[in-house]
């Protein structure tokens, strides 16, 4: 291998397959040289053209530089902008080899072992997909509530996820609604191109188990969730639930979607507007782990289209944001916490251009909203502009299990 290959390349030629050799990794990207060169142009672009960073610098803060401003816009250049100019080569050789039909998954899904978890209680109860239809008819599933219904990302698992524990407290404060998480764990805890290309057939194994609970539970009940891998996973539900039952579920709602390897391409198409009635996106680490363009058909953008959000050093705090965020909105009273402005950008809201039509971000938001919504947030809890600290610090023991 040539020495102007990155050591950030060589790593991520291991994370997509690690049996590919040099000579196969040469013959699916033509040759080392390309793969250099994707990152090698973005790098001297960025270097090169005083206007790249100038239009960073100008899309982070408004005319009056505060110097809270000044340190974002300069965490932005320093810690965010070459993670995105990373991730865009990163995006085009995965999608290149996936196109190649160079990957294939060593670690297919098996339905059999797949499961739904009902978190309505303090105890979990697991049953498969396959027999949903006896966690349906359990004592503590309520088929008068709502069920939502959830899968996480890559490599986490249904019982080590910060996420479902935090979904499931804010869900038992509200009090009306049957919560579920999808165990799909085995099949999403491994390489991630491999977990990438089984979002599909995993997407097919939930609609299955979706055509059981429509039984006992009217489809207009019924809301999907994912975050990062689990938004493509549930995009993928919804339009298998379409070509099974010919009815459409509701909502989806996408919590920073998986952006590497997504949408490129004809391979990996991902979550899509269409795929429910009504799809919500909150992006949080745009165009790095996260996908920044939009689409759904409301699609938020809780501290602009930035790499790294409010109170964020890293891309994994960032990506984890949306769902902190949405997990906010949950509790009671909280549904307002997030005031969004239809526009393009960040600053036009910060100018006062965008005042005009507004929508709440999070659990609470109307089905009928559309577009593009820029709103600041704050970078530790309470983030929505529209919470307060008297507010958190009552509902932080609401929901909580006393054996937890």
């Amino acid at each position: 291998m040539k020495k102007f290959v990155t050591p950030s390349i060589l790593i991520f030629l291991a994370f997509i397959n690690p049996s590919l050799s040099f000579t196969s990794v040469s013959d699916v990207f033509g040759s080392a040289t390309k793969v250099g060169g994707y990152v090698a142009k973005d790098l001297g672009n960025l270097v090169a053209s005083p206007k790249v960073v100038l239009d960073k610098a100008t899309d982070v803060g408004t005319t009056l530089l505060s110097p809270a401003k000044i340190f974002d816009a300069s965490k932005q250049l320093i810690a965010g902008l070459p993670f995105e100019v990373l991730a865009s080569a990163i995006h085009a050789i995965c999608s290149q080899a996936l196109s190649s039909n160079a990957i294939q998954p060593k670690v297919l899904p098996d339905i059999d072992q797949i499961q739904f978890q009902l978190r309505a209680q303090c105890q979990p109860q697991s049953i498969p997909l396959l027999r949903a239809d006896e966690m349906w008819k359990m004592a503590e599933f309520d088929p008068s509530k709502k069920v939502v219904i959830l899968v996480t990302g890559w490599s986490t698992t249904v019982n080590d996820s910060a996420s479902i524990d935090v979904f499931a407290k804010a869900f038992r404060c509200r009090g009306d609604v049957n919560f579920v998480a999808v165990d799909v764990a085995r099949y999403v805890d491994t390489l991630y191109t491999w977990s990438a290309l089984n979002t599909d057939i995993l997407g097919k194994y939930i609609a299955e188990g979706l055509k059981f609970l429509i039984d006992v539970v009217p489809v207009e009940n019924i809301h999907l969730i994912g975050h990062s891998l689990g938004a493509h996973i549930m995009g993928a539900a919804g339009r298998q639930f379409q070509e099974m039952t010919h009815l459409r579920i509701p909502r989806i709602t996408g919590l920073d979607p998986a952006n590497p390897c997504f949408n490129e391409g004809d391979v990996l198409s991902g979550l899509m507007r269409g795929d429910a009635d009504f799809v919500d996106i909150i992006h949080s680490n745009n165009n790095v782990l996260g996908k920044g363009e939009p689409m759904g058909d409301a699609d938020f953008y809780p501290g602009g289209l930035k790499p790294l959000a409010a109170g964020c050093l890293t891309v994994g705090c960032s990506h984890e944001r949306a769902w902190q965020y949405f997990a906010e909105t949950i509790y009671p009273d909280n549904e307002r916490n997030f005031e969004a402005y239809r526009c393009s950008s960040l600053s036009g809201v910060e100018k006062g251009e965008c005042r005009f039509q507004s929508a709440f971000m999070g659990y609470g938001v109307a089905n009928d909203t559309k577009g593009n919504y820029f709103m600041m947030v704050n970078g530790n809890p309470p983030y929505g502009m529209g919470g307060s600290a008297q507010s958190a610090a009552v509902q932080e023991n609401c929901g909580a299990c006393p054996y937890y």
